[in-house]
């Protein structure tokens, strides 16, 4: 009897309010749906143990820990120092497999300038070091906002890992590849109006892609805009992705893990050891 190939959601918020009457049962349809493994990123120190907590409670479960773009502004000055320690004593945590999720955000207005820019500037140049130090890729939030997160990955070495929700531009993505990174995709590609992300999925190789979620967070388009997202939903991402790609679906499920394995080496033993 043939194994089906495992299907890894590399993003998805599981900790979030959205879930909290129902997170069981958000599980249980991912499982339902061929889900082996899920990644859940922080936000911010306060809920770095809640994702550790619900890593080890799910079946191919991991985590990151990181202070996200949009969260700096409510940061305080021992945060990073909190993230640190936090670090140190879970170096070998055997599903701590990534620094994120960490980045910039130049879309929204009131955050992309001033006080507010140069703070998320600082703090995404200190997790870097962090992610370094501890030798952990990291899972970037790429919003309006690439080559600068470029520019200080070449500045203070980049340690690879995953640039969520891509939307750039080819040669974007292609200096991302170059720094040993690959590119997450997920609900906007399911649009028939994002025509950029469709185009990338087919002009970039395969190896360049991983698939997530970001659940609750952008739903795709079978869902509505605005409607609560969740990692079951990878599923029907895949079949999206292998339409776009004109090729079978299994393909997409082994060469998405196959790169989900390589960026995030710690994660091998949760996902592609069998």
């Amino acid at each position: 009897m043939k194994t089906a190939p495992p299907l890894i959601d590399t993003h998805c918020h599981l900790d979030a309010r959205e879930f909290d009457h129902d997170r069981q049962g958000v599980i249980e349809r991912a499982y339902s749906k061929g889900v082996t493994g899920i990644l859940i990123p922080a936000v911010e120190v306060s809920n770095f143990t809640t994702v550790r907590d619900l890593a080890v409670q799910v079946q191919g479960g991991a985590y990151a820990i990181g202070i996200h773009p949009m969260f700096v502004r409510y940061a305080q000055a021992d945060d990073l120092v909190r993230m640190r320690e936090f670090l140190e004593t879970h170096r070998d945590d055997p599903n701590l497999v990534a620094i994120g999720e960490i980045g910039l955000d130049f879309f929204v207005p009131e955050i992309s300038q001033g006080a507010e820019r140069d703070k998320q500037l600082v703090f995404y140049q200190e997790q870097l070091k962090l992610a370094k130090a501890f030798d952990l890729p990291v899972l970037l939030h790429v919003r309006k906002s690439q080559d600068e997160l470029l520019k200080w990955l070449r500045r203070l070495g980049s340690p690879g890992g995953i640039a969520h929700a891509f939307n750039g531009s080819f040669q974007q993505a292609q200096q991302f590849l170059d720094l040993g990174f690959v590119l997450g995709a997920g609900g906007a590609m399911t649009f028939d109006r994002a025509l950029q992300i469709r185009r990338l999925v087919t002009q970039l190789p395969l190896t360049a892609w991983v698939l997530e979620t970001d659940a609750p967070d952008i739903s795709p388009a079978w869902l509505g805009s605005g409607a609560r997202n969740e990692p079951a939903e990878i599923a029907q991402m895949a079949q999206v992705l292998a339409q776009l790609r004109e090729c079978d679906e299994a393909t997409i499920l082994r060469q998405t893990t196959t790169n989900a394995c390589r960026v995030l080496p710690k994660a091998r033993a949760l996902w592609c050891a069998k």
